[in-house]
């Protein structure tokens, strides 16, 4: 499985929620935030998605942890948003300077289970609460566009929207990611899109879909 940044049954339903079980508690021993999740909503998600169980619950504790240590060494001088995708993690937002920038991706590549950092940060004054809520829309309008396209499911690529520009994480094909994001660049209030997906071939892609639906997630995602 190839990363790629461009710019332009004990069935796996019964490990999902002992997955998610651990994660909490896992956590709550760290100190962590723990956002309380609908158990059935969280597995239909789960089960639908192209990573293994273990890396849909390390991710949700890699974004947590890293969050953590940008609060903790930055305050709120800066804006750093954090995603982290099948253990790769994508850096967006504003920073002071280029020493924060560096720093910032130097923690988050400290943290444990982080396979590779994006660091997508750019150097300028912290966004405005409005440059926030107009990026929450375009990121709706991009789902809203996913969802109405019946050529791929949407629950296989994450969107991140900073100041217009998409980016866009995902396990998927390379029709797919081109598919994708020509959807995202022609969607409202969208300047720019950066894809930052894991490139897997159509027989990839049916092994990580049966491995999901056979309940077999111990099996390990490709590597990048």
């Amino acid at each position: 499985m190839k990363l790629s940044t461009t710019a332009l049954l004990f069935p796996r339903r019964a490990l999902l929620v002992g997955a998610l079980a651990i994660a909490s508690v896992t956590l709550l021993q760290g100190c962590f935030p723990v956002i309380a999740i609908g158990g059935v909503g969280a597995t239909a998600l789960m089960a639908a998605d192209r990573r293994t169980t273990g890396a849909y619950v390390d991710d949700e504790a890699i974004e947590w942890k890293i969050s953590d240590l940008i609060r903790k060494n930055f305050g709120t001088l800066n804006h750093i948003t954090v995603t982290s995708y099948n253990r790769n993690v994508l850096l967006t937002g504003e920073v002071q300077d280029e020493n924060v920038r560096a720093e910032a991706q130097r923690l988050a590549g400290t943290i444990e289970n982080v396979r590779a950092v994006v660091n997508e940060l750019t150097i300028g004054p912290v966004s405005s609460f409005s440059s926030r809520s107009s990026d929450t829309t375009t990121t709706a309008n991009v789902k809203a566009r996913f969802l109405n396209n019946k050529v791929f499911s949407p629950n296989h690529i994450k969107i991140v929207t900073e100041a217009g520009v998409v980016f866009l994480l995902g396990i998927v094909t390379q029709a797919e990611g081109e598919q994708a994001a020509e959807i995202a660049r022609t969607s409202k209030g969208v300047t720019k899109v950066v894809k930052v997906f894991e490139y897997v071939s159509e027989n990839e892609i049916k092994a990580l879909e049966s491995r999901n639906n056979s309940g077999d997630s111990n099996l390990p995602s490709p590597a990048p």
